[in-house]
């Protein structure tokens, strides 16, 4: 019935303007022209099978269209307050805003925030704060192995590919980095000529597809990569696993986008789309990883070599571990990308529903290295909606060493979070290979941007690690970081997760980290089976206590149908049981113990201003630790 009035309706007024226009002023021409144009739009939405609103509302139906098109720019500037908006709020954005024109980016008139909400989160100062550092501090990446250290800066620019970079992104990016000594990361997409053009560090990253340094098969290029290593703007190479924007995904680069100049930096055909494999064909397991590890460091003559991942399985990690003990070799860094990654685009169940969440994972990791005696030979980055000072202390306390940015380096050559960058239509040319719209982003001016909107925001996490009574960031303590549990109540770090101590994993720990890590094997990429890969040895780089690949022993090789038995056909430590006291420390607990009443932040260090104990049953023990749900007798 709607459709019909519509029609008829159109019908009537392109008659009746005709008429007009025939015995009347020519303007009624103009009129004339519309209604017809405009019927003639019906006819064809009423006969499409497409959409169903169009046919049963002619012309009008465009309308709803219309208004989806403009929802993120009337959502973005006229409806969200200055703290809720997604995936970065407006006080964020306009932070780095404007730190990149050179503006410290104070506010006045108080915090929005509600600060008794629970999940607030803030820093513990001190009444005898330090004065501010005159330079800024770096992080050394480079282990024992490593013949070429490199001096990072506590915040680096992320991995971005030239590809889903523009030219003139990439160029500004380097510019800013060179500018300002700090490193730009590659992205998988190849080391290309923008990276190398203002002669800043650079970071090498590369994936599973080896652009850049893969054989005519597309397999790693041995020879490829040593010559590419060993160019001195490349400090560090890192080999991505995974992304926090999709993890467990590989990548799709569309032939229509790939150039001359993505093919060159690819090694690609021109035309030919590019596929990055969910998973790596150089190893396929734990230790194959590490010797790979190995096998760069050689070829890179000693520059520092790392990976990149976006948490999983812990029983994965816990295996990568094992490795880097049995075969005597350990990355120099890991880069911890956070399920809040979001410069790839990816599927929505991916961006929502897979991955670790930066703190999680960053814990997880930082655990399991201190668990295994590994965390003194190891950096940690941090990567994951990083875009303030204050970022980059929390993660600093959370466990990294330093922090790498994506999407606040492309807000400081000019992203206006369009949302468009899948889509090659990026209205300020960040993310567009359309040469229409990349030229109109400045090389010159965005390249000082950057430079500016990374010193103000180093500057301001060295004001705070000062204000906290600390001179540099390895004296900040969990203590100095607090987060509300309820409106009244709030807990330390320290008492918030559970901490591993060094060593602990051989010392024998109860629960998750126990099963885990016994589950754990070198040989395999698992979440978890069956038998149990028994570990030997308590110190791990020692001579003498490296466990043949082969000798492994079943949890209870009698236990019927793969189910796993109640105890360890081995156990899992020669000295005192978990919970008992050591000889040597009467009353001390053994590792493996908790060293303090978790949940119980009345009783432990840090837990000034808290009016109530926490349940032990709580999850604000160790939310990684998932061994209530998989066998609650463990726990």
């Amino acid at each position: 019935m709607v459709r019909f009035l519509i029609l008829t309706g159109l019908v009537v007024a392109t008659i009746a303007t005709v008429l007009a226009a025939v015995f009347g002023p020519w303007g009624w021409w103009i009129l004339a022209v519309i209604f017809f144009l405009l019927l003639l739009v019906g006819i064809r939405d009423a006969t499409q099978r497409r959409h169903s609103i169009l046919r049963n509302f002619p012309v009008l139906g465009h309308a709803r269209f219309f208004m989806e098109k403009i929802r993120p720019e009337i959502q973005q500037y006229f409806i969200e307050r200055n703290y809720d908006g997604k995936p970065f709020n407006r006080d964020q954005r306009s932070l780095v805003y404007s730190r990149a024109k050179g503006f410290k980016g104070d506010k006045a008139f108080g915090t929005e925030l509600n600060v008794n909400e629970p999940g607030y989160e803030y820093f513990v100062q001190s009444v005898a704060p330090k004065a501010a550092p005159e330079s800024e501090h770096r992080v050394r990446l480079g282990g024992p192995d490593c013949k070429q250290p490199y001096d990072a800066s506590l915040l680096n620019i992320s991995s971005m590919s030239f590809g889903s970079l523009s030219k003139n992104a990439v160029l500004a990016m380097n510019k800013g980095a060179a500018m300002g000594g700090f490193a730009q990361e590659t992205g998988e997409g190849g080391l290309t000529k923008y990276h190398l053009a203002h002669d800043a560090d650079i970071i090498w990253e590369f994936g599973s597809g080896y652009f850049g340094t893969r054989d005519e098969n597309g397999n790693f290029d041995p020879e490829a990569f040593r010559k590419k290593s060993n160019l001195p703007q490349v400090k560090a190479i890192n080999i991505k696993l995974s992304q926090g924007a999709k993890p467990g995904l590989g990548g799709v680069l569309p032939g229509s986008k790939v150039t001359e100049e993505i093919a060159e930096a690819r090694m690609v055909p021109v035309g030919q789309t590019c596929i990055s494999p969910a998973s790596h064909s150089a190893f396929t397991t734990p230790r194959g990883l590490i010797q790979f590890v190995a096998h760069l460091r050689e070829l890179s003559n000693g520059k520092p070599i790392g990976f990149k991942l976006c948490v999983g399985s812990r029983v994965e990690f816990l295996a990568i571990c094992k490795a880097m003990i049995e075969e005597k070799v350990t990355p120099d860094f890991i880069i911890v990308d956070g399920s809040e990654g979001g410069t790839g685009a990816a599927p929505l169940e991916y961006q929502d529903h897979v991955g670790t969440p930066l703190v999680e994972g960053l814990i997880l990791v930082h655990n399991a290295l201190v668990g295994a005696g590994l965390r003194d030979r190891i950096k940690i980055g941090a990567a994951g909606k990083i875009t303030s000072g204050h970022d980059i202390v929390r993660h600093i306390i959370q466990g990294a060493d330093f922090c790498m940015s994506a999407r606040a380096m492309m807000m400081a050559v000019g992203c206006i979070q369009a949302q468009a960058c899948h889509t090659n239509k990026c209205p300020v040319g960040v993310t567009t290979q359309n040469p229409k719209l990349y030229k109109a982003l400045d090389i010159e001016d965005k390249g000082d941007r950057v430079e500016r909107y990374h010193r103000l925001t180093v500057e301001e996490a060295g004001q705070i690690i000062s204000t906290m009574g600390c001179e540099h960031p390895e004296e900040l303590t969990r203590q100095m970081l607090r987060r509300k549990v309820t409106a009244t109540q709030s807990i330390s770090y320290e008492t918030l997760y559970r901490w591993l101590t060094p060593g602990e994993l051989f010392e024998g720990v109860e629960g998750g980290w126990g099963e885990d890590w016994d589950y754990a094997d070198p040989d395999k990429f698992t979440p978890g089976h069956p038998g149990k890969y028994v570990f030997k040895g308590r110190s791990p780089l020692e001579p003498g206590d490296v466990m043949p690949a082969d000798d492994r022993e079943p949890a209870l090789s009698g236990a019927p149908g793969g189910e796993r038995g109640t105890e360890s056909a081995t156990p899992r430590t020669s000295g005192p049981s978990a919970g008992q006291a050591s000889e040597a420390n009467p009353g001390q607990p053994t590792a493996g113990t908790s060293r303090r009443p978790e949940g119980q932040p009345g009783n432990a260090a840090g837990a000034q201003h808290t009016t109530s104990d926490p349940s032990p049953d709580s999850d604000h023990v160790d939310p990684s630790d998932d061994s209530r749900t998989r066998n609650p007798g463990l726990a």
